[in-house]
């Protein structure tokens, strides 16, 4: 059998396992670089038995698996993955697995406190300058004190404002299902959506991508945050109006946006983000650390090892 593991950019995949049970029956190909057109990963893909997808790297849906006539399994790394299809699969015979999401809000939640604390005191500027043979060229932003905004309050939005309070912020949030109570139950005060933006010193989004969050970050809601606010996205791309976000960097109507989720991943060379000193960038690193990524392959193996034995283990049911 052929096997393909799409999107290890590291080339990780076969250092983090033990695969040797599995090359007994498969040739493995690692892509180290993103397939960027359904037509490429179509003719890429077409021998593969079984693939192995990144989380959401590149998007597997239908019009893709329609094109792999070979395919036997699909394995998904962590617990969801929003970019595949997994009802066309089952639709072509084809069996999708996924692997352990381990303590993945505990990752994401460390990044985006890393990103904070980045963009507020200026790190990644002032480490260029000091590069440069330059010395602080910047002040940065204090926390305590400051108004902190969820956009999104659940397991990790309310993780999010437990740091906050303890760095002495106020919390506050919006959802569109978040009830007085539980905002309570978190420490955070419960205001609308146009508050939210309009009262925080940070705003920082934790909300999932569906047909009603897309686009839900645009133009008015930027236009609403303070001049010297920060707007921080770890969550998705196409949560925020890309065009309004850049727009809004561009004219420094805010200090400063740090991101770790884009529109298109990667994100294109010379795209308008990276020329921007007043943003902080990172390559989707939410969830992206070694013990996580590490128990992706793992669990991989032992997927595929379970479907070789005919008893086939994770299955994705949804």
């Amino acid at each position: 059998m052929r096997l393909a593991i799409l999107d290890d950019y590291q080339n990780l995949a076969l250092s983090f396992a033990d695969w040797s049970r599995v090359k007994e029956k498969c040739e493995i190909t690692v892509f180290d670089r993103n397939i960027a057109s359904l037509d490429e990963a179509a003719q890429l893909l077409a021998p593969f038995e079984i693939i192995i997808v990144m989380r959401e790297r590149m998007p597997f849906g239908r019009a893709l698996i329609e094109r792999l006539p070979n395919l036997k399994m699909i394995v998904s790394t962590g617990a969801t993955n929003r970019g595949l299809d997994s009802a066309a699969a089952r639709d072509h015979g084809i069996l999708v697995t996924h692997t352990s999401n381990v303590l993945a809000a505990a990752t994401t939640l460390e990044l985006t406190w890393a990103l904070i604390l980045a963009a507020a005191r200026n790190i990644p500027y002032e480490d260029r300058v000091i590069r440069a043979g330059g010395w602080q060229e910047t002040l940065g932003m204090r926390l305590y004190g400051r108004t902190l905004g969820l956009c999104g309050f659940g397991k990790l939005g309310t993780a999010v404002a437990r740091i906050g309070q303890a760095f002495g912020m106020k919390t506050i949030a919006w959802s569109t299902n978040l009830t007085e109570e539980k905002a309570a139950a978190g420490g955070a005060e419960l205001v609308t959506k146009d508050e939210l933006f309009a009262r925080s010193d940070i705003v920082s989004v934790h909300l999932v991508l569906s047909d009603r969050s897309r686009g839900l970050v645009g133009a008015k809601e930027f236009g609403l945050m303070k001049p010297d606010s920060i707007f921080v996205n770890t969550s998705r791309g196409p949560i925020v109006d890309e065009a309004a976000l850049i727009d809004t960097m561009q004219r420094k109507a805010i200090r400063r946006a740090a991101l770790d989720v884009y529109n298109i991943e990667p994100l294109p060379a010379g795209h308008p983000l990276s020329k921007l000193d007043n943003v902080v960038l990172s390559p989707h690193l939410g969830y992206a650390s070694e013990d996580h990524v590490r128990q992706y392959f793992v669990d991989a193996v032992e997927n595929i090892e379970a479907w070789f034995a005919g008893e086939p283990i994770r299955i994705v049911k949804d």
